[in-house]
């Protein structure tokens, strides 16, 4: 007859043991629980190895501008997610994560806003140097930085006036356009300004010359961006800089110079 006594041991054992581990798991949260915040460390990304947003403007925001410093709170009583909801009131930050380590310390992980292009006032609006709104590639405004300033294309026009976002697919065309301007070197270098008028007719300014470029809607861009190319490589150093004034490449196999 075989005894069960081993078996039972090692069960008894294995129980006790996963008894001990959980009261240590839940010592060590009601300790970590009851610990009060010791300080607040802020780690942020760059934007091409710069910052929208330094140490004091994330702290002012966390804060709330400093009527709730955290510092020395129990972690008990902080609502971390309640406090991410707070950061991302800020719409410079695009997405954020609040933990803490063992020493005590809230760490706030912050990801910036990325721009696609910069949106910049018309006729009689504000033109002062922090006058407008960047874009994102998902189609989002957020607004300028003091601290920094991107270099993209910028946008203009009245398609822009209520500054709608971008995110719907009736506009993807319009953002896979400036997508293809901010990633081509070449043509980040060549156009300084993209204005769409109310019906999303696209016109370029290009960085060089008075010459304006007509590429109608958003559509069909490798056509109409080698047809661009051509006029550059083949029409302006026979021509001149300074011939035209209008350039049209909306028409299919048409390029129409004026």
């Amino acid at each position: 007859m075989f005894s069960i006594f081993p078996l039972n041991r090692t069960f008894i054992l294995t129980v006790a043991g996963l008894a001990i581990l959980v009261g240590l798991i839940a010592f060590t949260e009601h300790r970590q629980n009851h610990r009060q915040c010791e300080g607040i460390d802020i780690r942020m990304d760059e934007v091409d190895g710069h910052r929208f947003l330094n140490r004091n403007d994330v702290l002012k925001t966390l804060t709330n501008e400093g009527a709730d410093p955290l510092l020395g709170d129990d972690y008990a009583d902080l609502d971390l997610k309640l406090l991410e909801r707070r950061l991302k009131q800020n719409g410079l930050i695009k997405s954020c994560q609040l933990y803490r380590d063992l020493k005590g310390i809230l760490i706030a992980d912050i990801k910036q806003q990325r721009p696609l292009a910069r949106l910049v006032p018309d006729g009689d609006e504000d033109k002062s140097a922090y006058a407008g709104y960047y874009l994102t590639e998902e189609g989002h405004w957020f607004p300028l930085s003091m601290n920094y300033t991107a270099r993209v294309v910028l946008v203009s026009g009245s398609y822009f006036s209520e500054r709608k976002s971008l995110t719907t697919e009736q506009n993807q065309p319009l953002i896979e356009l400036l997508k293809q301007i901010e990633k081509d070197p070449f043509w980040k270098a060549q156009v300084a300004q993209v204005v769409v008028d109310r019906n999303r007719e696209v016109t370029l300014i290009p960085q060089v010359g008075d010459c304006l470029i007509e590429i109608g809607q958003p559509v069909e861009l490798e056509s109409k961006f080698e047809k661009i190319k051509l006029f550059y490589k083949h029409i302006l150093p026979l021509k001149g800089w300074e011939r035209y004034r209008r350039v049209s490449v909306q028409y299919r196999n048409q390029i129409v110079c004026e």
